[in-house]
């Protein structure tokens, strides 16, 4: 008897403890719900009135029944799971939220959200791949509790605030993919604690700011697709220790190519493409033993390459600078773990016949256009189950393409300018973009989406988008 009055009894205070939410937290969130006019997947089904808001999906209450934090993410792989509305203010009464997580919901719009500001435990902002607009507060430096700001993936415009600097709890500052404009602020060297700092996809110009002998803590520096220019600024070099991602890709940044990047013998990506650095690599890149993705493509970089002593790296591109290999590199050969070999315009003069890397099982991308290679790329291609691109265009390649086995993986073929004879396999129906043009090819062509251009400059190529087989 006695156990039974002591379930009981436990049960009773189970109950008492475990009241339902706060009816302020509840009507604030049936009215963002409300702000909601299209939930295709259903992610505010569970939002009912009259039910505990604690137990709401994408809802947590950690702290005397108060919602502390909602958050709502849609799937980029599913097409419906998306959000429209606008994001209510009445959920300026959710006063216990220290995190707000509206991600991937693509079409949420509206201004920055002003309520943020009346909420004193806010802490974490990930407001993300949304439609919102209009600038960023000039004054959301008051916002000095916030541990991280991310505003990526939307359609913020202006300037950067330089108020940003007051933020200085923020080990997280995301503000890419969105269209601001301006330099960046130098006064964002203040932020000590920052990990992780994105603003790439902009249209931010100027010269990247040599601030970073304070920003010790970086792993992550992404300032890719901008309009920057000007030389890498000396005071990245104090990020040596601990930076993992230094991504400065698709700016007009030019000079030489630091020596001091040797150092970074924590870097997992250098993206430094589409620049204009000239000048040679420093041998001290042979230090770079645990990068696994090096993008140095489309730059006027000149012999000689580094050797490099890499554990495994994952992905390659060498393309379109003044290099003269004329072999692939062995430390990329040799990698068991390279998906993405890109070595177009790069002085290579090798028989394709006799290429034989360690492993091709992960192989996805392949660009070995305009170079010197003859021989045949059956034997590498042939290997490979989940190729998606190859381009081996502006060679001399001599094979015939009928031999070519075409993996269902496989989106683009091009070999065009070379010396390929045979003729088109059916299997080349399945892809998304070819081109054979100007090679030795014959007879009838396969049913096909592709234009004529794909066909042009062959020996006796017919049949549709070419003029039809007498």
């Amino acid at each position: 008897m006695g156990f039974f009055l002591f379930l009981f009894l436990s049960l009773s205070l189970f109950k008492l403890t475990s009241a339902a939410c706060h009816a302020d937290d509840q009507a604030a969130l049936l009215a963002f719900k409300s702000g909601i006019t299209q939930d295709p997947s259903g992610l505010l089904t569970t939002w009912k009135s009259g039910t505990d808001c604690c137990t709401w999906a994408g809802v947590n209450c950690l702290v005397n029944n108060r919602v502390t934090s909602i958050s709502l993410v849609g799937q980029p792989d599913k097409p419906d799971s998306f959000l429209t509305g606008t994001i209510s203010s009445s959920l300026a009464k959710l006063t216990y939220l220290d995190g707000i997580y509206l991600q991937n919901l693509r079409n949420l719009s509206g201004k920055f959200p002003g309520f943020l500001f009346g909420l004193p435990n806010l802490k974490f902002i990930y407001i993300e791949n949304n439609k919102l607009s209009g600038q960023i507060p000039a004054n959301i430096g008051n916002l000095t509790q916030l541990q991280a700001l991310s505003l990526s993936g939307n359609q913020f415009t202006g300037i950067i605030p330089s108020s940003i600097a007051a933020l200085t709890q923020l080990t997280q500052l995301k503000l890419g993919q969105n269209i601001l404009s301006g330099k960046i602020p130098a006064n964002i060297g203040k932020l000590k604690n920052l990990t992780l700092l994105s603003l790439d996809h902009n249209q931010l110009t100027g010269q990247i700011p040599n601030i970073f002998s304070s920003l010790t803590n970086l792993r992550i520096l992404r300032l890719s697709f901008n309009k920057l220019s000007g030389q890498i600024p000396s005071s990245i070099a104090s990020l040596a220790p601990k930076l993992q991602y230094l991504e400065l890709g698709h700016n007009a940044l030019s000079g030489k190519i630091p020596d001091f990047l040797g150092k970074f013998q924590a870097l997992d990506t250098l993206d430094l493409s589409r620049n204009k650095f000239s000048g040679t690599i420093a041998n001290s890149f042979a230090n770079l033993t645990k990068i696994f993705n090096l993008d140095l493509s489309y730059n006027s970089l000149t012999d000689p390459f580094p050797v490099m002593n890499v554990k495994g790296i994952e992905s390659l591109d060498l393309s379109y600078n003044n290099f003269h290999l004329k072999q692939i590199p062995k430390w990329a050969i040799s990698s068991p773990i390279i998906y993405s070999l890109k070595l177009a315009k790069c002085g290579l003069q090798l028989n394709l016949s006799e290429f034989q890397p360690s492993e091709t099982y992960f192989y996805d991308y392949i660009d070995l256009s305009d170079n010197e290679i003859v021989g045949s790329p059956v034997g590498l291609l042939n290997r490979t189950d989940y190729l998606v691109g190859f381009w081996a265009s502006g060679n001399k390649l001599k094979f015939d393409l009928e031999s070519l086995r075409i993996v269902k993986t496989l989106k683009t073929l091009d070999l065009s300018r070379n010396l390929v004879y045979g003729k088109v396999p059916e299997g080349v129906s399945g892809l998304e973009k070819l081109n054979v043009s100007y090679n030795h090819l014959c007879g009838q062509l396969p049913a096909n989406k592709f234009p004529a251009s794909a066909f042009i400059g062959n020996d006796c190529l017919c049949g549709s988008p070419l003029p039809p087989c007498k």
